[in-house]
């Protein structure tokens, strides 16, 4: 096999430990690069800490923040915590602000403040400044690497700044320059295009785009999704509390927010409690992570599972309503967390507020009434072609029924309660709907089973 053949069918961790070990930056740069998008990140989580390590500390510093900025946020942490602070400093200093933020914040806190010590002291004022701002807003989400020019530049005064400062300003991957007053306020912004065509002796206030759109610092999430969605801006300005340019929110930040905070969401809907988890992270702190969900969610179900202890009788008499039990169980949690994801959706999007619990609940009821009656007259009938028998198939459908009806209502407004009580709907949502359905759903069947049970002897 020659050694090209040999290189193709490598695995790419061993491959990146064998070109660290030679020491090759360059082989090694363009290794990573030529990967398709995501293996360097699962062929970094294949490696011991110390090769982990030894990648980052081989890569030129600029190469090496790139492939952190790649990486899922906890992963680079960890990457950035195995390195000596000197060295984590350096290449953290080549990564854009607000992302050097984002980075920070995930590391051990003095371990984050001695990077800090280690960096230039400008740069480190800047991140601290930007640490000030809640994640999700404007401010939490702008990068202070933009051009700016006073009002009164000239055109030529311009070109030549770009073209002196080209290799600075390549990273700061500009679409717009932003032309501001004597005191640094917003006044304009200028199109790259209408820059080059301009006359070189004209003043870039002629040229400029007056009263341009911009957004305050603490500006949410949400605003600025809507705001993105009305308008084709690439970026939009930052403004501080005296109408100053602070920053520049671009629109694929916006984007990667949004996609991170419904992953967030989505993991806290689904147990994993503390943020993102991976499974190169601590044994015991995954374990710890998921445990504070599971061991309340078992007192919870011990909580549902008493209805059934209160029902033995009827259980044991009808030992054929055991096989439908988890069936609308699991039904009528599914129908219900349907409308827990459209709530926190629509919470998320601002489309309705929290005192709104009685409007969902009329939509979500009627919703769930029509669904109920075909879900119940499905599992009916399914009971029926089983058992032929009419009580037992009327039991376990108008069962059905009900309790979609109630799991959708509950479902529905679960969320907007918890947020008015300022707790985390996406934490809660789960284990509270999961119980109340399931014990809805077991006194159902069980209560009507026993009203019928003339009827139902025997099966």
């Amino acid at each position: 096999m020659t050694d090209e053949a040999h290189e193709e069918f490598t695995k790419p961790w061993d491959q990146l430990t064998a070109i660290v070990e030679s020491g090759d930056a360059e082989k090694l740069s363009d290794y990573l690069k030529s990967l398709p998008p995501g293996e360097p990140a699962r062929a970094l989580s294949r490696m011991s800490k110390d090769e982990q390590a030894g990648v980052l500390e081989t890569l030129p510093e600029t190469d090496a923040a790139d492939l952190l900025t790649e990486l899922p946020g906890e992963q680079a942490a960890q990457l950035v915590e195995e390195l000596p602070v000197e060295e984590a400093a350096v290449i953290v200093g080549e990564i854009e602000s607000h992302a050097q933020v984002e980075l920070l914040a995930r590391i051990d806190h003095q371990e984050a403040v001695a990077i800090l010590d280690h960096m230039e002291p400008d740069e480190a004022e800047n991140v601290r400044a930007l640490a000030a701002f809640p994640r999700d807003t404007a401010g939490g989400l702008m990068i202070t690497e933009y051009v700016a020019y006073p009002e009164d530049a000239r055109v030529e005064e311009v070109l030549d700044d770009l073209r002196t400062h080209s290799e600075k300003y390549a990273r700061y991957d500009i679409q717009y320059a932003y032309v501001v007053s004597v005191e640094d306020h917003l006044v304009g912004v200028l199109r790259l295009r209408d820059l080059l065509l301009a006359s070189l002796a004209a003043s870039i206030r002629s040229i400029m785009i007056e009263d341009p759109i911009a957004v305050p610092a603490a500006t949410g999430l949400e605003d600025l999704q809507r705001l993105f969605g009305r308008h084709a801006f690439y970026g939009i300005p930052v403004i501080g509390e005296d109408r100053e340019l602070v920053g520049v929110v671009r629109r694929s930040d916006m984007e990667r927010a949004a996609e991170q905070q419904a992953n967030r969401a989505l993991l806290k809907f689904t147990g994993i409690v503390g943020g993102e988890e991976l499974r190169s992270m601590p044994f015991l702190l995954r374990s710890r992570r998921r445990l504070s969900w599971l061991s309340i969610n078992v007192l919870l179900n011990v909580l549902a599972a008493s209805v059934i202890a209160w029902y033995q009788d009827t259980l044991a008499a009808v030992i054929t309503l055991a096989v439908f039990l988890p069936i609308i169980s699991d039904m009528s949690g599914c129908s219900g967390n349907q409308a827990v994801a459209v709530s926190m959706r629509e919470l998320v999007l601002g489309l309705i507020k929290p005192r709104e619990h009685f409007r969902v609940l009329w939509k979500e009821a009627t919703l769930g009434l029509l669904n109920g009656l075909v879900l119940g007259a499905v599992l009916g009938g399914v009971a029926f072609l089983w058992k032929e028998n009419v009580a037992l198939s009327l039991v376990v459908g108008v069962a059905l029924a009900i309790n979609t009806v109630l799991s959708v209502c509950l479902g529905g407004t679960i969320p907007l309660l918890l947020r008015r009580a300022n707790q985390d709907p996406a934490l809660a949502s789960g284990p509270i709907l999961t119980t109340l359905t399931d014990m809805c759903g077991f006194f159902l069947v069980l209560s009507i089973a026993q009203a019928a049970m003339p009827w139902l002897a025997g099966y």
